[in-house]
């Protein structure tokens, strides 16, 4: 455990609100007077497709929305949908800020987004500056519990597995990357991940990030 070198992170559920999951869906169909069952029966028919980057946008609004109708744009349900987008309550932005300003391990993202979320998010909230790569599902065309995706990071970070941390708030998640040999936290907030991080010897004591919980203003 003395070898970790690199920490791969999950965004949404660890740094930030998820992007377009179950609860922000919900919200923004309602504001806009959806209905709810005939949208999400519409989003489960191409969710896959958007987050691995295989329809845009566009696309992904006209099959779930547009395809009659409205009396408001796509622009303006995107801007909804981005609206959405917060910092979690009880965020580890914080302990990533710290691991990034040391600049002594390999910082990256591992999730599932669709492109247009996934690039406002990371600009938004100054995550391009944090991190030295971004295995998204939007940019690989694959999407997390897939083994695939986790392989692909160690691979083009030339790591071994067990050199590696992996935070996620999914235990799906975290055991698929654990089933590769990959060190990996479920995240349950942000003292619980400090003392995960110590036991893991990655942080000498906690002492050293008492302070840096960050929460929603």
């Amino acid at each position: 455990m003395d070898g970790i070198s690199t920490i791969l992170w999950d965004v949404g559920g660890v740094l930030l609100t998820n992007g377009w999951d179950r609860q922000q869906r919900d919200a923004v169909v309602a504001r806009f007077g959806l209905d709810q069952a005939d949208f999400e029966h519409r989003h489960a028919e191409v969710d896959q497709a958007w987050e691995k980057d295989e329809i845009g946008a566009a696309e992904y609004l006209r099959q779930t929305v547009f395809f009659e109708p409205r009396n408001f744009t796509q622009a303006e349900f995107l801007d909804a949908m981005r609206a959405e987008s917060t910092l979690l309550a009880d965020s580890a932005i914080g302990i990533l800020r710290q691991f990034s300003a040391s600049e002594e391990y390999v910082l990256a993202t591992i999730n599932n987004e669709s492109r247009v979320m996934n690039e406002f998010r990371l600009a938004k909230f100054d995550l391009l500056d944090q991190f030295d790569a971004f295995f998204s599902s939007c940019y690989l065309g694959l999407r997390k519990p897939d083994r695939k995706i986790y392989q692909v990071a160690l691979d083009v970070l030339q790591r071994d597995p067990d050199r590696v941390v992996f935070i996620d708030d999914r235990a799906e998640n975290v055991a698929a990357a654990a089933s590769l040999g990959i060190h990996g936290v479920r995240y349950e907030g942000s003292e619980q991940l400090t003392s995960e991080l110590v036991r893991l010897g990655v942080l000498p004591t906690q002492d050293r990030f008492r302070g840096l919980r960050v929460r929603e203003a």
